[in-house]
């Protein structure tokens, strides 16, 4: 038996867009079905409400920037997952990687398109499990409405885990090591979640007026530094006693930005 495929939502005002995104679809993605499209938001809440999809393709430039985080804030049936095509780079794809979300860079590359596939395919499976998930998941896109187009400051990071997705304030972390390509992520209460994120993401991710990558496998939240000592190697020691390597080529660089503090 075939497994069942996703349903898929195309929201995007642009109709060249959703036609080229659905032959793409069509084309590269045989786990996705796609079901309707849609052009502004009046037209995909009715959509979403009628047709229950398990994902939804949206274009947050729907025309306003605002449409596609509003749309999304009125369904009353959040059960679904969410790809977002976008036209935005730079300090917004931070944005995107601290909420854990999904998401595809216009022009869409076709290998893109696929790892964002087999993620949501992934995530598909874990959220069906507890529908406590998409709660998690629609107050993470909440938060990259907030940082996106009202400019809050956002010290909330999204985890994925294996059974879902967690929120965390990024002050509750003490330290993250990097494990292969994932990263295993410590907290000040002792628990710790590996993500399958890299570590170097992460060093995008983070607040560097609070974190510092002391090495290639470590980072440290600066608020957790008891001292920093260079004897028989140069260590940085948490306030729990724990010491963790700093790289001889990233001594410089944390040595100064300690002293300037």
């Amino acid at each position: 038996m075939e497994p069942k495929k996703l349903r898929a939502l195309i929201i995007d005002d642009e109709e060249y867009a959703r036609k080229n995104l659905m032959m793409m679809l069509d084309d590269f993605c045989p786990e996705i079905e796609v079901i309707g499209e849609a052009s502004g938001k009046e037209q995909a809440k009715a959509l979403i409400t009628a047709s229950k999809p398990d994902v939804v393709f949206l274009d947050i430039r729907m025309p306003s920037g605002a449409e596609g985080f509003e749309l999304l804030e009125e369904v009353e049936e959040k059960n679904f997952l969410v790809i977002f095509v976008t036209a935005f780079k730079d300090y917004a794809i931070r944005a995107f990687n601290a909420s854990a979300v999904y998401y595809l860079l216009k022009p869409i590359d076709i290998d893109d398109l696929r790892v964002a596939v087999e993620k949501l395919v992934e995530a598909n499976n874990v959220f069906g499990q507890d529908p406590e998930n998409y709660v998690t998941y629609f107050r993470s896109l909440r938060n990259l409405s907030d940082q996106l187009l009202r400019n809050k400051p956002n010290n909330r990071i999204a985890i994925s885990h294996t059974k879902g997705l967690k929120i965390v304030e990024d002050n509750t972390i003490s330290h993250l090591e990097a494990s292969g390509n994932c990263t295993t992520i410590y907290f000040n209460d002792g628990t710790r979640y590996l993500d399958t994120r890299t570590l170097k993401i992460y060093e995008n991710i983070l607040n560097p007026a609070k974190f510092f990558r002391i090495h290639k496998s470590h980072i440290i939240n600066l608020n957790n530094l008891a001292e920093y000592i260079n004897e028989d190697g140069h260590y940085a020691v948490l306030k729990n006693g724990l010491r963790i390597p700093v790289a001889r080529n990233r001594v410089a660089d944390f040595v100064k930005m300690l002293k300037e503090g």
